[in-house]
């Protein structure tokens, strides 16, 4: 099982559009679970691994993307991290 986390903030224009990416591909793969993580609720987790602005993307708890990444390269490196988990 792989963990996603997409750190948001209020207001935050491209987090919307994060959340939208995110939904779609996860849809699509089996073994990937994912949370919406508001930095304002949860600033001492997001400092701890190194989220410096909204919107950004931890996998397992490390942080993986520090802005949008596009659904390609999201399916991408989902699909790779589930291949490792079964191998």
């Amino acid at each position: 099982m792989i963990n996603v986390e997409v750190f948001t903030a209020p207001g935050c224009g491209k987090c919307g559009r994060a959340k939208q990416v995110l939904q779609q591909v996860v849809a699509s793969l089996a073994g990937v679970t994912w949370r919406e993580v508001n930095i304002l609720d949860e600033m001492d987790y997001a400092a701890r691994l190194g989220v410096l602005s909204t919107p950004a993307m931890a996998i397992d708890g490390e942080l993986v993307f520090s802005a949008l990444p596009s659904e390609k390269r999201l399916r991408q490196t989902l699909t790779e991290r589930l291949g490792e988990k079964t191998a």
